[in-house]
């Protein structure tokens, strides 16, 4: 898009665009959401970013109103293969917090430098500036919604210092840490002080299909480490999660309630999940990590447009739009699930996986660590070479894994198949474009043929 196609969408307030680029006002210093339904500035006043982390670095502050920060991230990430993508879903797990740049870099197989050239180039922001923003966000969260101590809140965003922690909070949203609490929407803290977890909207743009996607995970569900309770149309899904910290246990609920519009032409809506975290350092991954298994970050606007030239595939995009694909919290669980299913990986967490200090009814255990599996007695022999391959470094499956090296990688374990690996490939490393093998796909499907399998599997014309 050129600026003027940019003013256009902020003009119309067009929800599609929130996370896409951001537009900041000059006179105000504010920047905000496309769909913000604050009165339209005038074209002279109005700059352009792509992500929230370059207008914070230009000086502006998130607007009050469609808080910006909280918008579903670019749905750019989720099809870039390079270097800019794979770096944009490292740092939303929290990569650079935990690990720092030259982390960052490291896993990347890039210098820390020319990481933060080409960030810099073509976002506007380094990762240092984006993973800033970044704990912004978090920090605005655990204020909001529990009754943390401020300087257990600094922390736990991942600032170094509570003076860190101060300046930035004051930068991005023109208001002091005890202010944004003060702002909270009403009964907020109290919630989650009695006990019950942090509670979280979880957005994303355009229309979901909760109902297939609860299907699906009910259908898949590992015993002992998920769960999914409830009838239809107000069901909850539940699971444990190994964290960089600590643990904790998800639950996110179906939702089924027309999406808001927020002032917007376009629609946008959330899920409301709740995170109960042993260390609340490790909220930032764990939101990252649901938002991958429910297919947040995804534009339907454009899979359904494409999706729906073809003949075959228009009645089922029309009966369900917004369809998303399942992704995973954890990739060896997913490569487990594609090679065993849910029975098989019942076992290995009754075997393997390690009891939780607080079981939660029927969660009881988090699903084993590779190098758990990584050995020749008990577990199946393509599953303890990929786990061995994982443990040793020889195989990448996080969020900035390059998904053809992770493919070549998968293929040369023993006794891995290619139907196997593709599936994997969907749902660990959250491909769009993949087609199983040895099934005719159309090229007028790409970059979205994951999304054309997924409508022909759910309406039931096509296997897994």
């Amino acid at each position: 898009m050129d600026e003027d196609s940019r003013y256009e969408a902020v003009r119309s307030r067009d929800g599609r665009f929130d996370g896409a680029f951001f537009f900041a006002v000059e006179t105000t210093g504010i920047y905000c959401r496309p769909s913000c339904p604050a009165v339209t500035p005038k074209r002279r006043n109005v700059r352009f970013y792509p992500t929230a982390a370059a207008a914070q670095r230009s000086g502006f502050r998130a607007c009050r109103r469609c808080r910006p920060d909280a918008v579903p991230g670019s749905a750019e990430w989720n099809v870039r293969a390079d270097v800019v993508g794979r770096a944009m879903r490292l740092i939303a797990d929290g990569v650079v917090d935990r690990e720092g740049v030259a982390g960052l870099a490291a896993r990347l197989g890039y210098s820390a430098r020319q990481v933060q050239r080409q960030l810099t180039t073509e976002l506007g922001a380094g990762p240092v500036a984006l993973a800033r923003a970044q704990r912004a966000h978090t920090a605005r969260v655990l204020l909001q919604t529990t009754e943390l101590a401020v300087t257990e809140i600094a922390f736990a965003a991942g600032f170094a210092s509570v003076r860190q922690f101060n300046d930035t909070v004051r930068e991005v949203y023109a208001a002091t840490p005890t202010e944004v609490r003060t702002a909270a929407p009403r009964g907020a803290a109290r919630r989650a002080a009695d006990g019950t977890g942090i509670p979280l909207r979880l957005a994303h743009r355009g229309p979901y299909q909760a109902a297939a996607v609860l299907d699906q995970l009910a259908r898949e569900a590992v015993p002992g480490v998920e769960e999914v309770t409830g009838r239809p149309g107000g069901r909850v899904y539940r699971r444990t999660l190994r964290l960089p910290y600590g643990t904790g246990i998800a639950a996110v609920a179906e939702r089924t309630r027309a999406p808001r519009t927020g002032g917007g032409v376009h629609p946008s809506g959330w899920l409301d999940a709740r995170l109960h975290l042993t260390d609340p350092r490790d909220l930032t991954t764990a939101v990252q990590r649901l938002r991958r298994l429910f297919d947040l970050d995804a534009d339907p606007y454009a899979i359904d447009e494409r999706l729906s030239t073809d003949p075959r595939l228009a009645p089922l995009v029309a009966a369900r739009p917004g369809l998303r694909v399942p992704g995973a919290v954890d990739p060896l669980e997913a490569a487990a699930r594609a090679l065993l299913g849910p029975a098989g990986c019942g076992r290995l967490v009754e075997a393997y996986g390690k009891t939780l200090d607080t079981p939660d009814g029927s969660l009881t255990r988090l699903f084993p660590e590779p190098a758990a599996l990584a050995r020749p007695e008990g577990v199946p022999a393509p599953l303890a070479a990929l786990a061995a391959a994982l443990t040793d470094g020889t195989l990448r499956l996080d969020p900035g894994a390059d998904r053809d090296d992770a493919q070549r990688e998968l293929l040369a374990l023993p006794r891995m198949d290619a139907a196997t690996v593709a599936l994997i490939r969907v749902r660990a490393l959250g491909d769009p474009d993949v087609a199983p093998p040895g099934v005719q796909a159309s090229d007028a499907w790409r970059p979205w043929r994951t999304y054309a399998f997924q409508h022909l599997y759910t309406a039931g014309e096509s296997p897994r």
